[in-house]
């Protein structure tokens, strides 16, 4: 079965931090750019960070830059979110997708039109 599970997520202060992670089974994740997106209530989907398939490559939002790092580790078939510094705005739906696009940050920090895979969520709430 072809699956991509995140998890992970929490609730957390503001300030805090979470590591999300993104496992894959079914197929090789390193063949793939893997991205995170996150969904806030009555928001649409949004891009937050790619990184590309061997790892060189990272893109970011400008609303995450510096607080969030994306990482993988191919041997795992593992993606992951570390997230520091959140506050109530990071709350969210986190998706980690597997992209056949590369990771490139324009004209979308993700691009969403490449994804193959998605995960169902892992929910973030930010709140003291």
């Amino acid at each position: 079965q072809l699956q991509l599970v995140e998890s992970g997520g929490g609730l957390v202060q503001p300030g805090g931090s979470l590591r999300l992670s993104c496992a894959a089974s079914g197929f090789g994740l390193d063949y793939y750019t893997i991205g995170w997106f996150r969904q806030a209530p009555g928001k649409e989907r949004e891009g937050v960070s790619c990184i590309s398939s061997s790892g060189d490559s990272t893109n970011y939002a400008d609303s995450v830059k510096g607080r969030f790092t994306i990482s993988r580790d191919n041997a795992k078939n593992t993606g992951y979110l570390q997230m520091n510094s959140l506050g109530p705005e990071d709350t969210a739906v986190y998706y980690c997708a597997a992209v056949f696009r590369r990771c490139t940050g324009v004209p979308d920090i993700v691009p969403i039109d490449g994804v193959r895979y998605w995960g169902k969520g892992t929910l973030v709430t930010v709140s003291s």
